[in-house]
């Protein structure tokens, strides 16, 4: 039976897309996406000279605006570079500490805006990413400087298919290099006992201790004052932190200001003059060494909030560790008084001799310093946190104490500063032996030991939660990595 045909010289439903030739010649397509944002009726046009081409641009038009995937209705022809730019002057930088600012703007305007600034931000696919990456790699980049740039991508795209510049997110879709982390092993006891012994004969040895027994974050323990520790109460409060940022040019003309620190040429092979890496070229037209700028502003140590409400914290002080903070007060005392009219009252409870706070990059010097005198094995700072999480998994806490002291508002990061030691390890692998090579005719052996069977409950305790915290996104929780 034909297909019925519509009666001639009645229109089409409401919100049909059409198709016809023009008098110009040209096949013309309009199809129905919708409504504006001032709720006039938005009806696209395409036109082709040929029939399919139009129809086929039709049916794909048709098809974003099922899906839900269509642009929005006046958008501007944003290139990455102009999108990039908005991004992280307009959005990003009003929004976020001026450090992860700083680090935007990094990515932006050293990486992705020479690499990829020209490509139409909707015609972004993830191989340009790739392409990036690799050859960031090539130039002798490290793979974690790349992992940053794809995240900063991700993020600055995330925010544009949100606001409908475009349909996918190529940055989710593109494979960044493979980062090899270190294994982090937190410390045992006994390497504990050895840095705090050490660090018991050190000037401002505490502040090592509050890292490895309470887990505060550097910022956290160089940021404390005397007034947030109640000696009587042993209990610390943290809702501050001290971290350095970077100075910014006050001149007219930062190039030149700084042209006297440009490098132009890079390091012998075999350079003895930088203690760590040695600092790349500088751009042609490089903007830096606001250090040394006589107008600068803006820089070095500031006193700001901790990164998270979950990190304004009170947690209790052991008591050797209090003990310890009381002999650091009667010192810094006796130094008051000796510098006399030389020292700054900050209320520092680590401080200079002569009262300032202290730089962040000191104070990594003196615990590789530490580390070498208590004779114990090179590691991070950051590694103490770790061990203070671990102890106390050991110590059978309850996940919500151990995410109140650590100041921790997701209890799935619990499961990268977790592991389980190797005494545990052990302790289970010989229960095990014991279960299933004992005699037959003997008595059955007793249950686990209580200790590992509360570590290993409460482990898992610890990623059911996780598992739970992330059920919203659809996505399983990594395993908690077995450190032994």
């Amino acid at each position: 039976m034909p297909a019925k045909k519509r009666p001639e010289g009645t229109r089409a439903p409401n919100g049909a897309s059409s198709i016809y030739l023009g008098a110009d010649g040209k096949w013309h397509g309009r199809v129905s996406m919708g409504f504006k944002d001032n709720g006039e009726p938005d009806r696209r046009h395409v036109e082709r000279e040929d029939e399919g081409d139009v129809i086929a641009a039709v049916r794909e038009l048709e098809r974003q605006r099922d899906a839900g995937t269509a642009l929005k209705a006046g958008s501007r022809a944003w290139t990455v570079e102009t999108w990039l730019t908005h991004w992280v002057e307009t959005i990003a930088a009003p929004s976020v500490r001026e450090n992860t600012a700083a680090g935007y703007r990094t990515a932006v305007y050293r990486h992705l805006i020479p690499g990829l600034g020209a490509h139409r931000l909707r015609r972004l696919e993830p191989e340009h990413l790739e392409k990036l990456y690799s050859k960031m790699t090539a130039a002798g980049l490290k793979p974690g400087t790349a992992h940053q740039v794809h995240r900063t991508a991700k993020t600055a795209f995330k925010i544009a298919g949100d606001r409908g510049h475009m349909t996918k997110n190529p940055a989710s879709l593109a494979k960044p290099p493979r980062v090899d982390e270190d294994e982090i092993i937190p410390f045992t006891p006994d390497e504990g006992k050895r840095i705090i012994a050490a660090a018991e004969k050190r000037r401002n040895g505490a502040r090592f201790v509050v890292a490895l027994a309470l887990g505060l974050r550097r910022g956290e323990a160089l940021g404390l004052k005397w007034s947030r520790v109640d000696r009587d109460a042993g209990l610390l409060r943290t809702p501050r932190q001290l971290q350095r940022y970077a100075w910014k040019h006050g001149c007219e003309d930062p190039h030149a200001c700084g042209e006297r620190l440009h490098k132009r040429k890079p390091c012998p092979s075999g350079c003895r003059r930088h203690k760590r890496a040695c600092p790349p070229v500088c751009p042609p037209d490089c903007a830096g060494h606001a250090a040394s700028c006589p107008r600068r502003h803006g820089g070095g140590l500031r006193e700001v909030d901790v990164k998270s409400k979950a990190g304004r914290r009170t947690v209790g002080i052991p008591g050797p560790l209090l003990a310890m903070l009381k002999r650091q007060k009667a010192a810094q005392d006796a130094e008051r008084e000796f510098a006399g009219t030389l020292w700054h009252e900050g209320d520092w409870v680590f401080a200079q001799p002569t009262g300032y706070p202290i730089d962040p990059r000191i104070d990594h010097d003196e615990w590789k310093a530490l580390l070498a005198e208590a004779k114990v094995r090179d590691a991070r700072l950051h590694d103490a946190r770790h061990t203070a999480a671990t102890m106390l998994l050991v110590l059978k806490v309850p996940l919500p104490a151990i995410m109140e002291v650590m100041g921790w508002g997701d209890a799935g990061v619990a499961k990268r500063y977790v592991h389980v030691p190797s005494e545990v390890v052990t302790s289970v692998a010989g229960q095990v032996g014991d279960f299933l090579w004992s005699d037959a005719d003997e008595k059955q052996p007793d249950p686990p030991q209580p200790d590992a069977a509360a570590i290993l409950a409460q482990l898992q305790r610890m990623l059911d939660t996780a598992k739970d915290s992330n059920s919203q996104d659809g996505e399983e929780p990594p395993g908690l990595r077995v450190v032994v």
